[in-house]
């Protein structure tokens, strides 16, 4: 989104027990033995740009060497991250494809890593986000926290590994989560499957504090002790399960809107209008895409993705994916023009074509 000064390569970088090196766009510490990475961009909402996932791939590697653990948190009072470099991206198709092998290559990593990896996603968490955070296996949730996966909305698809753990939410909460965009605040990221823990966001800098004190064998012992209890919370999306379970169950995205407007309750017409609003090809390639992922492992699900994100780049279908991203994120009038504009419009073999495999120097090889 925005082209930052080329950083320095991390992995050249030897680090005492204790120490910090900063960047512009990223602040690595080694405290106690305890990697902690700090996304550095609160201006922008910590969005990731391709040097600071090169950097935090490099640094991760590193780490995995000798750390007992790492902490991945957010600047500012705002957000974790809200999402990746999708401007960038747009403005040049060949630096569009490189950050979304590399930010995948991380995605992966992180899921495949080898010591414990603890995200605090005390804020805004979308996109790119929720990919240096959910697959780990401890996600910490504040009240501050806003969890959602918006690419349908700017022309793309739910990436960053969306199409394998999205199926795997309960019954069809995943498809509803990408095909609409909707938010989900503070404990109902726990609720949903997504965070793993909850706490005050008041408490996050003592939290930190006491980690780096804590037997990495017992981490999760320990943030089960230091969670907050929202067993007595209700998930703010209960009331409408049994919506979401009946109409996201249907074969196409024509007939999924076409119950929900037969359902006739506000909330349910609330819903099939805003999908209505976004990409009719984003909305079909997303369907397609989790139902694939739901019988794949993450690696095939990000090579699918890369696959997906090449199709959009080189507009193999359609050129939603810019100018979702010219509505708005450049000009800002939130007026996307799709091509085609109606579900209809959009044919299997249009779907089909974005699916279909790179050459093998192409393909993401992880």
């Amino acid at each position: 989104m925005f082209l930052m000064k080329k950083l320095f390569s991390p992995v050249l970088r030897m680090y005492s027990s204790n120490s910090t090196f900063t960047t512009n766009d990223v602040i690595f510490e080694m405290i106690n033995n305890v990697g902690i990475i700090t996304l550095n961009r609160p201006k922008v909402l910590n969005s990731l740009n391709e040097d600071m996932v090169r950097c935090i791939y490099a640094q991760l590697k590193e780490w995995e060497r000798k750390c007992s653990f790492v902490i991945v948190k957010g600047s500012g009072d705002k957000a974790f991250c809200a999402g990746g470099d999708v401007v960038t991206a747009t403005s040049d198709k060949e630096k569009g494809k490189s950050f979304f092998r590399n930010e995948y290559k991380m995605n992966y990593l992180i899921a495949m890593y080898k010591r414990p990896y603890i995200s605090i996603c005390d804020g805004i968490t979308m996109g790119g986000g929720v990919g240096i955070s959910v697959h780990g296996p401890y996600r910490i949730a504040t009240e501050k926290t806003l969890f959602a996966m918006p690419e349908t909305q700017i022309g793309l698809f739910p990436d960053v590994g969306g199409s394998y753990f999205l199926p795997r939410l309960n019954e069809k909460l995943g498809l509803f989560l990408g095909l609409s965009g909707y938010r989900l605040q503070g404990s109902d990221t726990v609720k949903a499957g997504i965070a793993t823990h909850y706490i005050y966001s008041e408490n996050v800098p003592k939290l930190i504090e006491k980690l780096l004190e804590v037997d990495p064998a017992r981490i999760g012992e320990f943030l089960g002790t230091y969670s907050v209890d929202i067993s007595q919370k209700s998930f703010s999306l209960q009331p409408y399960l049994h919506i979401i379970n009946s109409c996201f169950y249907a074969d196409t995205v024509e007939e999924i809107c076409s119950l929900l407007w037969r359902d006739g309750s506000f909330w349910a017409k609330g819903v099939a209008d805003v999908i209505m609003k976004q990409s009719p090809t984003s909305l079909k390639i997303t369907k397609q895409e989790l139902e694939i992922g739901a019988r794949q492992n993450l690696r095939e699900c990000l090579k699918t993705e890369f696959r997906l994100a090449c199709a959009a780049l080189d507009k193999k279908v359609t050129s939603d994916f810019y100018e979702g991203v010219r509505a708005l994120l450049v000009d800002k009038d939130k007026s996307p023009k799709w091509k085609p504009d109606h579900l209809e419009d959009v044919t299997e073999g249009m779907i089909d074509k974005c699916f279909e495999p790179l050459s093998q120097s192409e393909e993401l090889d992880i």
